[in-house]
């Protein structure tokens, strides 16, 4: 939670963010007001802040239609971040084995938040049907690499989470009582692994397991992302579970050694 009382706080840079933030698959373009509004700012900061990110490169402004979209320099800042992360590193050689090995979608997500958030991933080369580019999010509650990463965290810190997360209804399978989840989080944490059939998109199920820190703290998840017209679930724990625990596994232990 933010202190904005902190006299540290620096509330122009939070509308900056803000303004870059309100872009996205729902908004690839915004006019001054829509910027305004998404940003929850008046129309004057919205024009100081754009014409600010303008001027710095961050968005551009249509020539004809005079609305305003993000440029390529924005993915500069989530770049930096990916090139400073040591756990990636690590990991990619790892994923890349499992990903041989099954022959299907291999995937590294870090919590932010509620969410896990894409930070690698290495496609099958079969058919997929679900396209989730580096930094996509998946809430926790209702993905495999959500609940295996809550699947270490203590059982109060579990139910917190769960109670602050929105738990929107995805598709007819997603699950979202919380006690439905937190048996669900339970079973994942006996069994190592987690799984997620078809609760976020219809087609799509998931196979996770957590990375766990020197300190015995979840700080990722791999997981294989498996479609229904090659899978079943029992199927799938039976010959992928494993391979997927112990990718986990190897990520974890070489973590513990930095």
């Amino acid at each position: 939670m933010s202190d904005h009382n902190n006299p540290l706080f620096n509330q122009s840079l939070e509308k900056g963010l803000a303004v870059l933030r309100g872009f996205g698959a729902a908004r690839r373009t915004m006019n001054l007001a829509d910027i305004a509004q998404v940003a929850g700012i008046s129309k004057s900061s919205a024009q100081r802040m754009i014409h600010t990110l303008e001027e710095l490169g961050y968005v551009r402004k249509h020539p004809q239609s005079r609305r305003f979209q993000l440029t390529p320099k924005v993915m500069e800042i989530g770049y930096n971040y990916l090139a400073a992360d040591i756990l990636v590193d690590v990991a990619n050689p790892y994923l890349a084995e499992l990903n041989q090995i099954t022959g299907e979608t291999v995937n590294l997500t870090e919590p932010d938040g509620l969410d896990m958030v894409y930070v690698a991933r290495f496609v099958a080369p079969k058919f997929i049907p679900v396209h989730m580019p580096i930094g996509s999010r998946i809430p926790m509650y209702c993905s495999g690499a959500g609940r295996a990463y809550l699947s270490v965290l203590g059982d109060d810190e579990i139910h917190a989470m769960l109670e602050s997360s929105d738990r929107v209804t995805f598709t007819q399978y997603t699950q979202t009582d919380i006690s439905s989840i937190f048996k669900r989080i339970q079973n994942s944490r006996a069994q190592g692994y987690a799984t997620n059939q078809e609760e976020m998109f219809l087609g799509d199920m998931t196979i996770a397991a957590p990375v766990i820190n020197s300190h015995g703290l979840p700080v990722a998840s791999v997981h294989l992302a498996v479609p229904c017209s090659r899978w079943t679930l029992p199927d799938a724990e039976q010959k992928l579970a494993s391979s997927v625990i112990q990718c986990a596994r190897s990520i974890s232990n070489s973590i513990r050694t930095l």
